[in-house]
């Protein structure tokens, strides 16, 4: 492929992501490249400058090659698109902050082991040189541990805890990993939040689930309510404490754990174990799917229900079971009893409309008793938190002093919820 041909590619794959297509179906084609360029875009950035510097050199060297103008211009181009996005990634970790200080009160740093330092809030760079290398020498994984052994794979769970085994009565996560509720695998998302966690202390929880088209909704989320209910009987045997579970998960990971998050002990989701103990203390979606059934209005949610969901996850129309798609709604379960949500969403997200999570959030902050947090990040696309990158390090950080604050208040007998009403008594912002 020629210098100019080379450039072209890169200039439309950075303007893709700079803006992405709009509507539902433009977005699906938007969504892989515009994901990989904005994660990666410091990578791509170094790659441009590199082969322009190439071609110049080559042309002028006395070479048989042409320079090209075009191409360098396109270059210098791509490189100020690259270099915006590479800024406006660096800028998640202000808008992240904001987004605590908004939702749990300025003062919830006092609340923390200890404040964060300046080193802990740069943008790692050096870990971000190779960002699909995604292991820790200070967290030890025990693979496949059957939770569901009727299921096959299907009910195996990955537990990732400190190496050195130190953990004893330790906060605990489940991961639920996304992939539209038909592909994905427990050891392919979260990672980075985990390995992360996991080195501080926490015992973190990675499960398989069933999947459709074998397997119709809701088989989904009864797989996440018996992983709960396993967490609870089992995890003290690895270290983790029992009695506080945050759960988390991206795209149908954080439909499922909202889901699960908003309908704690619902017999309906936990076919022969309603008796067990399925609450959470806190969930943190990742730009989840919180309308299964239209109910926002918003078109882009209409036809997921219409071309996806109903003929590939609920196998049923919304036309004949509308109760089904509303009681898969998160949106439409919130309750009093909602625990503390930490929502996040990306506001360029072309698979899942940022909207759903705005009317998610307004809903719980209308209903809910507890704590509401939402950072909605900019220039992110879908699943911005798989790999490690700019953006994926400051949230990971960011959700790491909302846990560890959510755990410090919830074991000191205090709720988060009070906390939050004494700062409003102090004129701190609990939106």
């Amino acid at each position: 492929m020629s210098f100019l041909r080379r450039q072209i590619v890169t200039a439309v794959l950075t303007a893709n992501a700079v803006r992405p297509l709009p509507g539902f179906r433009p977005g699906l084609a938007s969504f892989f490249p515009g994901w990989i360029t904005s994660e990666l875009a410091p990578h791509l950035l170094t790659l441009t400058a590199a082969d322009a510097a190439v071609h110049a050199r080559r042309a002028s060297g006395g070479s048989d090659v042409r320079r090209s103008r075009a191409g360098l211009a396109l270059a210098a181009a791509s490189a100020a698109g690259l270099t915006f996005l590479i800024d406006q990634s660096r800028r998640v970790k202000d808008k992240a902050e904001d987004a605590l200080v908004e939702g749990i009160g300025v003062d919830y740093v006092e609340q923390l082991d200890a404040a964060p330092t300046p080193a802990e809030l740069r943008t790692p760079w050096r870990s971000l040189v190779n960002p699909f290398r995604m292991r820790n020498k200070d967290v030890e994984v025990i693979k496949n541990v059957a939770y569901a052994p009727e299921t096959g794979k299907r009910g195996l769970l990955d537990i990732y805890r400190p190496a050195d085994g130190s953990a004893s009565g330790a906060p605990v996560l489940l991961q639920v990993h996304g992939g539209g509720w038909t592909i994905g695998n427990k050891d392919q998302q979260g990672i980075p939040l985990m390995q992360h966690l996991a080195a501080k202390g926490w015992v973190c929880v990675a499960i398989n689930y069933r999947l459709s088209p074998r397997d119709a909704f809701p088989a989904h989320v009864v797989d996440v309510k018996r992983a709960i209910a396993w967490v609870k009987e089992h995890v003290a045997e690895y270290g983790g404490d029992p009695s506080y579970l945050a759960i988390t998960g991206g795209s149908a990971g954080g439909h499922l754990s909202s889901l699960a998050a908003v309908t704690a002990n619902d017999p309906a989701y936990q076919p022969g174990f309603e008796d067990a103990d399925t609450t959470v203390q806190v969930a943190v979606p990742h730009y989840g799917v919180y309308d299964f059934a239209g109910s926002t209005g918003l078109k882009s949610a209409e036809l997921m229900r219409d071309t996806f969901l109903a003929p590939k996850i609920l196998q049923k129309r919304w036309t004949d079971s509308p109760d089904d798609f509303e009681a898969a709604s998160p949106v439409l379960r919130v309750t009093a009893d909602a625990p503390d949500f930490f929502v996040l969403h990306g506001a360029h997200d072309t698979l899942v409309s940022v909207e759903q999570a705005r009317l998610f959030v307004a809903r719980l902050r209308e209903v809910s008793e507890k704590s509401v947090v939402y950072a909605e990040l900019p220039g992110a696309q879908h699943a911005f938190d798989v790999f490690p990158s700019i953006r994926s390090a400051h949230i990971v950080r960011a959700i790491d002093r909302y846990l560890h604050w959510h755990w410090n208040t919830w074991r000191s007998g205090q709720e988060p919820s009070d906390e939050m009403a004494e700062q409003a008594g102090t004129g701190a912002s609990t939106n």
